[in-house]
Order: structure tokens, then sequence, then C-alpha cells
């Protein structure tokens, strides 16, 4: 009686520190605190108590679970600690509007070899050069985009 009553606090204590605690571990091992006690129940008092047991574990377990995703959620403890704005901001710069730069001249900003970036109208874009390889503030056409970059040659400069 005293390891399936021990098993179980074990496993009540666990489950409940994980309503406040998230991440999963802790109900897990608490989920198999209460399994060991219904085991214990199981060989100690047979069917009977086992089921009992077992009743009680899956009780335990939607109480928990109730709690974990229906109330806390709306506690002001979990208002407090919830993000409630949103990141406007992006990871990358939007992309070229391929009718509008297509013809048009760019400049090198780093070296193209055969990838770089370009710069046009005060934008820096990612781009590779057809041409292979463009010492930095060279003068590039644009000629095509793929997926993410522009596609840019050279312009030869004859002297």
């Amino acid at each position: 009686m005293t390891t399936i009553g021990i098993l179980f606090l074990i496993g009540v204590v666990l489950v409940a520190v994980e309503v406040v605690v998230p991440g999963g571990i802790l109900g897990i091992l608490g989920g198999f605190a209460l399994a060991g006690g219904v085991v214990a129940a199981f060989l100690e008092y047979g069917s009977g108590g086992g089921s009992v047991a077992a009743g009680a574990a899956l009780l335990i377990v939607a109480v928990t679970l109730y709690l974990e995703f229906v109330l806390l959620p709306k506690t002001r403890l979990a208002r407090r600690f919830t993000m409630a704005a949103t990141v406007a901001g992006r990871s990358q710069p939007e992309l070229a509007d391929r009718d509008a730069v297509i013809g048009q001249e760019a400049t090198a900003v780093t070296t193209l070899s055969p990838s770089g970036y370009v710069e046009r109208e005060g934008r820096r874009y990612e781009a590779f050069c057809r041409s292979g390889h463009a010492p930095a503030g060279s003068r590039m056409k644009i000629v095509d985009m793929d997926n993410f970059r522009l596609v840019v040659t050279q312009i030869k400069e004859f002297s």
C-alpha cells in the first residue's frame, strides 16, 4: 500500500508541477509514476484494486490536462507571461520586382565570384554574376531573376 501511495503522490506532484512548468518532461515522469502505482496496485490487490487505481490515475491526468490547457491560459498569471505583441520586422529584405529591375543597372557592392551583393537605387540584393568574377564597384546589368537573387552580367567599359 505504501509503494502505491508513494508512486501516486510522486505522480500527482510531478503532474501538478508540469501544469506550471511546461516542457513535458515532468508530466511524462509523473505519468510513469502513476502507471507504476497502477501496476503495483494490480500486483498487490488484483484486478479490483488495479482498476480503481487505473481510474484514479486517469482522473488525475484528465484534471491536469483540463487545468493546463483550458483554465491556466485564462488566468492573470498566464496573461502576464504570454507575449501578446507581434513582431512586424522581416529577417530578409523584400524581393525585387522582376519587371522593374530586369534590364536596369546595378553596382557591385561586394566582389561577385560569382555570387555576392549588388545595389540598385539604394537597396542591396543578392546577385549571381553570369559572366563569372566581377570586382566590387563594377557596373552590372540585371538580366534575370531566379528564386531569391538577381542574375547580373558585368558591363564592359571600353576606353
